[in-house]
């Protein structure tokens, strides 16, 4: 899953305004859930680290 369609999912669809705002804590909670181990952050099919991934990311369990 892509960090934004979290953000569309409590920010709502209506336009990108209602989700934009939403990206960054939802990049930030996508950080915290790879510290501890529970999913993993990758770009173009590879692990990549979150805190220094610049651009689309993709998040999948563990």
């Amino acid at each position: 899953m892509c960090p934004s369609e979290a953000a569309k999912a409590v920010g709502g669809l209506g336009s990108r305004r209602d989700w934009e705002g939403l990206m960054e804590p939802a990049r930030a909670a996508a950080r915290r859930l790879a510290a501890a181990g529970k999913i993993v952050v990758t770009q173009h099919g590879h692990v990549v680290d979150p805190s220094t991934a610049k651009g689309a990311i993709r998040l999948r369990l563990r």
